[in-house]
């Protein structure tokens, strides 16, 4: 699995889960047991993560949906 986006933002996290579970890419959402700990403030961001495989098809949907800036360096 690699990392593609992290992020505090729940509804952002919620659209690319969706937009890339839509073109059939498993998604796993990291941290997300440790952020209702802290009581959902928002100081631990949350991790998408895909397939190895599935990376470059991930980020190029994320790049067309004009959100290219919230992904990370790999």
């Amino acid at each position: 699995m690699v990392e593609i986006v992290r992020t505090n933002d729940l509804v952002l996290i919620g659209f690319l889960q969706s937009l890339l579970e839509n073109a059939n890419i498993p998604v796993l959402v990291a941290d997300m047991h440790v952020s209702a700990m802290e009581g959902m403030i928002g100081a631990f961001p949350r991790r998408l993560l895909v397939p190895n495989g599935d990376e470059v098809e991930a980020r190029q949907l994320i790049r067309d949906a004009g959100l290219e800036g919230e992904l990370r360096q790999g």
